[in-house]
């Protein structure tokens, strides 16, 4: 990533004098889709597209109480009190290295992983993969402060308690899961239809998780990271944006975990599988699209730069966890980039 020309750092300020929602619920994906632009060779189209991205974007809420160490509980999961976790967080991370402050919430936070459609772990995770390969500069340390006040604000339990301890690959667990009946409906809505969903508990705990092998839990989530863009391909079109959360959700832990301890491994695959399991109950379509047509040979950087310039925020973040996938297989990955293709034609262009 092009760290040094300072594009990332200014973007991340502007997006920092914005809220990280508008229209009362829809997430700011500016941060997120800024990293990835500069990430993958295409800093020079960010201001451009946050010139029109931030005409979406509403004011900074404002704060209601102070957040302690003494009183955090009683605002956790409280989206009156963004601001109020974001001024927590920003207080840590100034006192703290921010690896202490991320090992000490994360298992806190882990259990509403599912809050705000994964949006804010999503924010974690592009946050901390910037930390970890491109530098602390304080803009990027400030993203983190907002990523995980979001998250705590939107602290989100499912409606059933997953506990995955069976013995299948992420791709059969997927196929396993039954859809939730029905999925015109809002992710909350949706999410509160899985206790009565018949055979959705016992699907959703197929999971295979190594508790006792960190690497192999890492192995697992990388499974289930090409599982899901994989997914998303075929069946990605019971609802094009959404969908897109299967599987940035569980990269994004994926991204987090070099700045984890290792004991907090295999209980984050666990929760965002659970996350990912339950969206794909309530937006997968039941059946599979037939092949892409029509795109020829598929290269990475050609793919993600149609992305970019479709513009949609989903888009682009879809497109980078898909050159994720094929960056980490030997010979690439055809129909992880033909996923970044159906998004393109499934999302409306955002710009």
């Amino acid at each position: 990533m092009d760290s040094r020309s300072g594009i990332l750092d200014e973007a991340l300020e502007r997006l920092h004098a914005s809220g990280p929602e508008f229209q009362g619920f829809l997430a700011n994906h500016g941060p997120m889709a800024v990293e990835a632009l500069v990430r993958h060779g295409q800093a020079g189209t960010v201001h451009r597209w946050l010139d029109h991205y931030e005409t979406k974007l509403e004011d900074v809420p404002g704060p209601q109480a102070t957040v302690t160490d003494a009183n955090w509980r009683e605002a956790l999961g409280d989206p009156r009190r963004v601001t109020d976790w974001t001024a927590y967080f920003t207080r840590l991370v100034a006192e703290r290295p921010w690896r202490d402050v991320l090992a000490e919430w994360w298992p806190r936070l882990l259990p509403g992983i599912a809050g705000a459609a994964t949006h804010p772990v999503i924010r974690v995770g592009h946050a901390v993969r910037t930390l970890l390969d491109d530098g602390e500069e304080a803009p990027r340390v400030a993203e983190l402060a907002h990523a995980l006040g979001y998250w705590a604000a939107r602290h989100t339990t499912l409606p059933v308690a997953v506990r995955p301890t069976g013995t299948a690959s992420p791709a059969e667990a997927l196929a396993a899961l039954p859809r939730v009946p029905d999925q015109q409906v809002l992710p909350l809505d949706g999410l509160a239809q899985l206790p009565g969903t018949p055979g959705w508990p016992a699907a959703a705990e197929s999971l295979r998780v190594p508790h006792d092998d960190p690497d192999a839990v890492r192995a697992q989530l990388v499974a289930l990271v090409r599982a899901t863009v994989h997914r998303y391909l075929d069946h990605g079109h019971g609802h094009g944006v959404l969908m897109v959360h299967t599987a940035t959700a569980p990269n994004a832990v994926l991204r987090t975990l070099p700045a984890l301890p290792r004991e907090l491994w295999a209980v984050s695959l666990g929760a965002v599988w659970a996350a990912s399991a339950a969206i794909t109950s309530v937006y997968a379509a039941g059946e599979a699209l037939p092949p892409l047509e029509g795109t020829g040979p598929l290269s990475a950087g050609e793919v993600f730069e149609r992305s970019a310039r479709h513009g949609d925020e989903h888009v682009i973040k879809m497109t980078d966890t898909a050159l994720d996938v094929a960056a980490a297989t030997a010979d690439g990955d055809d129909r992880a980039l033909a996923a970044a293709v159906r998004a393109q034609r499934l999302i409306p262009t955002g710009s």
